[in-house]
């Protein structure tokens, strides 16, 4: 199994979910700017003509795209690391929260905020439209420890997203104290302290790599 990364992209979410559960796979890391694989120099594109991470090839060589899809598939492959739900309603709201993620919190909220070329008066309007999210999880989250009554791949993503908060000053978890705490408390697990620590690495050899060649 091929997990094709970016260090801190939300494709971290899988490299948690694969150590929670306990499994190996060869992490290939893609540079954002170029595309490139590291480990031989091939183009990215070739893999996924979108250029875009998390893209997992699966043990028959078939290649999977999207986060919410890779996750699920993760979870179903490796059923006895209890990262999934069962089926009927657990299922749905387990897909409502990835879902909620990749569309409230990534791509509504974090994505423009994280963009260096957004001008500011765009991420004003992100930040006053769409904080109530966050405002949202706080409700849910208060009294709970995981987003279902388990530890989920819902989790792996939504940890993943919230990190990138060290890099959006204007969005300060402490104003969301049941929040903070789910994330101190993620960040805690083995598996999510491995993948944030393995990845901090590669992200400062990246920003570095980019330094060199301007």
């Amino acid at each position: 199994m091929d997990l094709y990364f970016s260090p801190l992209a939300c494709s971290m979410a899988t490299r948690i979910a694969l150590y929670e559960a306990g499994v190996s796979a060869d992490y290939l890391e893609v540079d954002p700017r170029t595309k490139i694989v590291l480990k031989d120099g091939s183009d990215f594109t070739m893999v996924n003509p979108l250029g875009l991470v998390p893209t997992l090839r699966t043990d028959d060589g078939t290649v999977l795209t999207e986060n919410a899809a890779i996750l699920q598939y993760v979870a179903d492959r490796f059923p006895q690391a209890n990262i999934g739900s069962g089926p009927g309603m657990e299922r749905s709201r387990l897909h409502q929260w990835l879902c909620f993620i990749g569309t409230e919190l990534h791509k509504g909220l974090f994505v423009t905020l994280l963009d260096k070329k957004a001008p500011q008066d765009a991420k004003n309007y992100v930040l006053g439209k769409n904080l109530s999210r966050l405002d949202y999880l706080e409700n849910h989250l208060r009294g709970r420890d995981y987003l279902l009554d388990h530890v989920s791949v819902a989790d792996a993503y939504l940890v993943t997203v919230i990190n990138w908060t060290m890099a959006t000053p204007p969005v300060e978890l402490a104003k969301w104290p049941a929040l903070k705490a789910y994330y101190e408390r993620l960040r805690a697990r083995p598996a999510v302290a491995k993948a944030i620590a393995e990845e901090f690495e590669l992200y400062k050899a990246e920003i570095a790599r980019h330094k060199a060649a301007a």
